[in-house]
């Protein structure tokens, strides 16, 4: 199966929602807060998303791990 798109989609995600959680850490800048609101429904789907990428990107070990041996 051939998930390249989806990786490569998933990981932009987990980046961009990885840059927002630096802006946070240095200058408690909270783009998505700021856009779409503080806690909003959207805010809080899009959080959600970004923690959903960064699950799914965890099976990106096992299939490096497998490309790698082969």
């Amino acid at each position: 199966m051939n998930t390249k798109g989806l990786d490569y989609t998933i990981l932009t995600i987990a980046i961009i929602g990885a840059i927002n959680w630096g802006l946070v850490g240095f200058f408690k800048l909270d783009l998505v807060a700021l856009i779409f609101g503080e806690m909003s429904l959207v805010s809080r789907i899009i959080y959600a998303v970004v923690g959903l990428c960064g699950l799914y990107l965890i099976s990106l070990y096992g299939r490096v791990s497998n490309a790698i041996e082969n």
